[in-house]
Parts: structure tokens; sequence; C-alpha cells
């Protein structure tokens, strides 16, 4: 079953922001985590988006997404995004594949 971690992002440290954006594809795909949107400006239908970047990763399993959260190799490049951005992080357990 399929997790996805989402993030709305208000970037404040562009700089800041590059050095966790520089390893992090690295660090989602060595634990199976893989893009599925990045967005800058996404379509705002209903409500307000006061973000500056939409994140959407899916990993193939929870323990898969909690592996990777955990671990040394993202905590070390975490705390850069958390120095440069407020997030709202959130993880949604995808449908069975079989609906």
């Amino acid at each position: 079953m399929s997790y996805y971690f989402i993030a709305r992002i208000r970037i404040n440290d562009e700089l800041e922001y590059q050095k966790y954006i520089d390893k992090s594809g690295a660090v989602f795909k060595k634990y199976n985590g893989e893009y599925l949107a990045v967005e800058n400006a996404p379509l705002v239908l209903e409500g307000a988006f006061d973000y500056s970047r939409l994140v959407l990763i899916r990993f193939n399993s929870k323990h898969d997404f909690e592996t990777w959260y955990n671990s040394a190799d993202y905590q070390e490049i975490l705390k850069h995004r958390l120095n440069a951005a407020e997030c709202d992080t959130i993880l949604v357990k995808g449908l069975n594949d079989e609906l």
C-alpha cells in the first residue's frame, strides 16, 4: 500500500533551502521515495494557497516512509528545510491498488 508525503512550503531563505534541494532527490530515492509533483505555482481552485511550493512524494509502504524520515541521511538535510522555510507536512495512505 502506497503512502504519500505532502508538503506545503513557504520558503524564506532560498540559499539555505537550496542546500536541502541539492541532496533531497538522492535521499528520497535511496529510501524508495518517488517525487510525483513539485509545484511552485499550483492552480488554486478553492480557498487560498499562500505557500511557495507544494511537494508530493510517494513511498511504497509506511515502513519505507518511516525509514526515510527517521534516517540519519534525511535528518542531516532536513535541518536546512526547517531553517529555510515554514512547512506544513502530512502523510496519507493511498487507496488499495485493487480499487
